[in-house]
C-alpha cells in the first residue's frame, strides 16, 4: 500500500475552445464514491442545456479505483482522455468533468479526443497538486437515535469527520 498519493488542493476550472464548441473543464477533489455521485447530479442540474456532461475519476491512494465516461460522445473519445490527463499527472481522490456546448460543426474523433484532453489539462494546470500521507479512513453507518453516542466516542477519539450524510440512516465517514 502506497504510504502518500499526489491530490489536488482546491477545485480549479479550465476552458478550451474548437470550431465553436466550448469544453468547460473542472477538476474536483474528492474522498469516495457516493461524493462523486453528488456532485455529478450538481453539474448536470447546472449545466442543463450542455450537449454533454463527460467525467473520469481516481480514487484510492493506490489508485485503484477509476472509470471514465463519454456521456454520449463516441466511445474512448471523451472520458479516456480525460482520465489519461489524471494518469499523467498520477494524481488520485480526484474527479475531472468536461462540460461541452456544441458549435455546430462536427469534430471527428481526433478532434474530440484532443479537445477533451486540452480540456482537462488546463484544469490541471491551474489545480494546486500536494501530496498527502495516507491515513486510515473509516465509515460507520447507523440510525438516527445514536447520533449523539458516536458523535461522542468520535470526539473523544481525536477522530477527523471527513464527511456526513443523512438518508435512510446516518453515514460518518472519519480518519
Amino acid at each position: 500500500m502506497a504510504e502518500s498519493y499526489l491530490t489536488i488542493k482546491n477545485r480549479s476550472e479550465g476552458l478550451y475552445k474548437e470550431k465553436g464548441s466550448k469544453f468547460l473543464s473542472f477538476a474536483i477533489p474528492v474522498s469516495h464514491i457516493e461524493e462523486i455521485k453528488d456532485i455529478l447530479k450538481d453539474y448536470r442540474k447546472e449545466f442543463y442545456d450542455a450537449r454533454h456532461v463527460c467525467y473520469a475519476y481516481m480514487l484510492g491512494a493506490d489508485r485503484d479505483e477509476f472509470r471514465a465516461n463519454d456521456d454520449g460522445e463516441p466511445s474512448g473519445t471523451a472520458g479516456r482522455p480525460i482520465l489519461g490527463q489524471i494518469n499523467s499527472r498520477n494524481l488520485t481522490n480526484i474527479l475531472v468533468i468536461v462540460v461541452r456546448y456544441f458549435g455546430g460543426i462536427l469534430l471527428g474523433t481526433g478532434g474530440l479526443i484532443v479537445a477533451y484532453k486540452q480540456a482537462a489539462a488546463d484544469a490541471l494546470d491551474h489545480a494546486e497538486i500536494e501530496e498527502r500521507q495516507v491515513e486510515c479512513a473509516h465509515k460507520i453507518h447507523f440510525d438516527y437515535p445514536q447520533m449523539n453516542d458516536v458523535m461522542r466516542v468520535l470526539k473523544e477519539e481525536n477522530a477527523s469527520i471527513t464527511d456526513t450524510q443523512y438518508t435512510d440512516g446516518c453515514t460518518v465517514y472519519f480518519e
